[in-house]
């Protein structure tokens, strides 16, 4: 029973754990909670990816009926585009996690995952099964629901559907279809058992839209008869917002993926599908006990919170402490593990809102090393008359009393364990394969993010009864632009080591200077750095000898680096000893406004490459779309990559350069290209070559992209394996100056591309047909058209996942297609 009460626990704490700004309620908030203390019922939310959830119905269910609310996203969209950095894979499944944790705060929804790693677009549930264990990925769902223990379950997909969308989306309806059953079954996942217990929901539902209909006027049409419909779109006199602002504003968090959405007031209808459970009349919960007669000895918990919210004093909340006191006591004798659990968090910070208590543990430093001795500095204070006496905090005893107003600091002494984890994201501590995440500590298993580095506990006590507040340990300081900023406090290395390079391109036999960035977070200390390197890599020198005086210290420190003769493919580890430690680490910090600073660590190797590769012409002017590292990965293989805003876009600067490249989604993002695409097409005209990388075929900002017409689709081949055959094998761009073969399609990563033009003018000539299995074969993926005296290529390939991969065969094409006519 312990174990099963620690699972949840940890799961909740990790939730109201969000260590950036302390969270103050208002005294309609405060009624908010009160009233959601009352309702004992839950609705889990299924789908594939960040952004896939329902935010309209996840607000509904969570303000209007008070439910416990979750969205399970199946990965965390690491297999996506970036639209606000260069962060992509790993770094950008963080950086997805967490704008869906800020979503939930908005919207009030609790979050969960699976171990299972986006690894791109699928068409098929098949293609996408093949590559996730799908074991594993039900096994995770089943988990998730038998530790949230919903009533209700929701798809976003239609689990009958395989084909008509993205293979990992059906793929969520087919396991969530399968884990609702399963989850009941004690003779499935029986580990688990340890931990949660078996659960039976009552009712799965399919959320159908517009978009299974394509397109909002064929679904208005469509008979609706054997859905259950809801209108959603209530407004909430406490926190002056309907629904739809509110769902709005959760769906806007989704920076990365361009998903700013506006509200949309008065009535809105949401549809859901029976699939098991049976046609509910009025509410989804029929026949379910959402009341606190759902457990043993509920009833007087009933009565005693029907009276709090009966008798609320917006005025002086700090009335209700009292009575609310009685209620907690009353919740922490009940048997029934997970509504006990689920209650006390909530009415503990019902309480703390109520009496105006502020409880804060505030770092001297935002980080710290394994076995570092730190200074916490707390603050307690209590903003109302409610008698609370503060006994200890942590191991520290106080005995006072919090009287009104009266601040209570002081410093408490902290020292780390020599045995903690560095702060990183607990997914990505081992190397994961294409298609799962290694998580060795099945405790973790579901949760969004890791529990906090350090917590310290406030044990207070009201008229001789003990309540016991856990808070994260954060750091504060003042930001001369925002005033008081937080940061979550982090556990980090000693040192981080990383070749700044990420790929390092060889692509003739002379050496390389090769710099290591290392950064000290600890005082006064030395190492030895090395490059370890594979067999046919030469390092000078071996070792380097390295001091470091002060925390925050960064030197950069140069190797040289030789190739061996023939082409060869590996990596190079940076490695630190220090004291008989090694450390291979980078720390990565991720900045961005809308959601709190990363540290991520990952390996601080570069992928080394000898290449046999030739390029005509030097000079390239760079256009940057939504966000890839191209212009860094053209300077490896000898070229001067320039970047061009937007208002240096001229046909007198343009002449300085032998081709121009278009970053991804250029035409998507660039609302200037609307009106400046004349003057690429005046520099191919001229002599000079633009390659233009691949574009959605929503949302452009001229439909005139190119100088001939042409017409995008979504038409994409997902398959990295897939066979390729060279339509004209004479066309210089497969010849010259590199003779391109197919060993220079092996190697690629995540797919070949994708947005594949459809249809051209005849002046296009395409020199590549490729296909996924089953299918017919497409032309699409690069399109070279003569134009005037240069050459203007559109390429659907997926450059910018190829070449940050050091994929050799990537390189040697693009440079080929540059060097077209030079």
């Amino acid at each position: 029973m312990k174990k099963i009460f620690s699972a949840f626990l940890l799961f909740l704490l990790i939730q109201t754990s969000f260590a950036q700004i302390p969270k103050k309620l208002s005294s309609s908030e405060i009624y908010e909670s009160i009233q959601k203390l009352s309702f004992l019922g839950s609705v889990l939310y299924v789908a594939a990816h960040p952004d896939d959830e329902n935010t309209n119905l996840i607000s509904f269910f969570s303000n209007n009926m008070h439910a416990q609310t979750a969205y399970v996203s199946l990965t965390r969209g690491d297999g996506g585009q970036n639209l606000i950095g260069p962060e992509l894979r790993e770094l950008l499944g963080v950086i997805r996690t967490q704008e869906l944790l800020q979503a939930r705060r908005i919207d009030g929804g609790i979050q969960f995952f699976t171990r299972a790693n986006d690894f791109g677009y699928s068409k098929t549930p098949q293609e996408t099964f093949d590559i996730w264990d799908k074991n594993q990925v039900l096994s995770d769902l089943v988990y998730v629901i038998r530790k949230f223990q919903p009533d209700v379950i929701i798809n976003r997909f239609d689990h009958r559907t395989p084909g008509t969308t993205h293979g990992h989306h059906t793929a969520s309806a087919i396991l969530s279809l399968e884990a609702f059953d399963l989850a009941n079954n004690n003779s499935k996942y029986p580990e688990q058992l340890k931990r949660v217990k078996t659960w039976k929901p009552k009712r799965l539902f399919f959320n159908p839209s517009w978009f299974f209909y394509g397109s909002q006027a064929a679904f208005d049409k469509a008979d609706k008869s054997n859905y259950f419909k809801m209108d959603i779109g209530s407004f909430y006199p406490t926190l002056g917002l309907s629904n739809s602002e509110i769902s709005a504003k959760s769906r806007s968090q989704h920076s990365s993926q361009g998903f700013g959405a506006m509200a949309v007031r008065g009535n809105s209808l949401e549809y859901l599908e029976p699939i098991k459970g049976g046609m509910p009349e009025n509410n989804v919960f029929e026949g379910i006990d959402t009341t606190w007669n759902r457990v043993e000895g509920g009833k007087e918990i009933a009565e005693i919170l029907s009276k709090i919210e009966r008798d609320f004093d917006f005025q002086n909340p700090s009335t209700s402490v009292e009575e609310l006191f009685n209620a907690y006591k009353l919740i922490q004798k009940i048997k029934d593990d997970h509504w006990r659990t689920v209650k006390l968090k909530e009415i503990e910070e019902v309480i703390v809102s109520c009496s105006g208590l502020y409880l804060e543990a505030v770092a001297e430093a935002e980080s710290a090393i394994p076995g570092e001795k730190i200074n916490i500095k707390v603050e307690a204070i209590n903003r109302s008359t409610t008698p609370f006496k503060i006994n200890s905090i942590n191991e520290k005893k106080i005995g006072n009393p919090l009287e009104f107003n009266k601040e209570l600091k002081f410093i408490l002494k902290y020292l780390i364990s020599k045995n903690s984890k560095p702060t990183s994201p607990y997914w990505l501590e081992e190397e994961p394969s294409v298609g799962m995440y290694k998580v060795d500590n099945p405790e973790l298993i579901g949760l969004p993010e890791n529990p906090n580095a350090i917590s310290v506990e406030f044990n207070l006590e009201l008229n001789g009864e003990p309540l016991k507040i856990i808070r994260p340990l954060v750091y504060k300081f003042n930001d001369p632009t925002k005033g008081e900023t937080y940061k979550p406090f982090s556990i980090v290395p000693k040192v981080s080591v990383n070749v700044e390079e990420k790929v390092l391109i060889f692509s003739n036999d002379f050496s390389k200077k090769v710099s290591v960035k290392v950064k000290s977070f600890a005082n006064d200390f030395d190492g030895n750095l090395s490059l370890k390197t594979p067999s046919g890599w030469k390092t000078e020198p071996k070792v380097q000898k390295i001091s470091l005086s002060r925390n925050g210290e960064e030197k950069t420190i140069w190797f040289e680096v030789y190739p061996p003769k023939n082409q060869n493919e590996a990596e190079l580890i940076p490695e630190m000893e220090i004291d008989g430690k090694v450390y291979s680490k980078n720390l990565i910090e991720l900045e961005y406004d809308h959601i709190p600073e990363q540290k991520v660590l990952l390996s601080g190797g570069s992928r080394i490459v000898k290449l046999d590769i030739e390029k005509k012409g030097t000079k390239i002017g760079y256009i940057e779309g939504a966000g890839d590292a191209l212009p860094e990965n053209l300077r490896q293989i000898g070229y001067e990559v320039e970047i061009i805003a937007m208002q240096d876009l001229t046909a007198e600067n343009l002449n300085r350069f032998d081709a121009v490249v278009l970053g991804i989604r250029a035409f998507n993002v660039l609302p200037e290209l609307k009106f400046k695409n004349k003057i690429l097409f005046d520099f191919v005209k001229k002599g000079g070559n633009v390659l233009v990388q691949y574009n959605t075929n929503n949302a452009l900002v001229t439909q005139e992209i190119a100088p001939f017409p042409l017409k995008l689709s979504r038409d994409r081949v997902t398959d990295e394996f897939s066979n390729v055959e060279f339509i004209d094998p004479s066309h210089s761009a497969l010849n010259y100056p590199n003779k391109i073969t197919s060993k220079d399609f092996e190697g690629w990563v995540q797919e070949r591309g994708l947005y594949f033009p459809s249809e051209w003018d005849e002046s296009f000539k395409p020199i590549l047909s490729m296909h996924d299995k089953d299918e017919p074969a497409l032309e699409g993926s690069v399109l070279i058209a003569p134009y005037g005296k240069g050459f203007y290529i559109y390429t659907g390939l997926s450059f910018f996942r190829e070449l940050p991969a050091g994929v050799p065969g990537a390189y040697r094409l693009l440079a080929n297609l540059l060097s077209i006519g030079k």
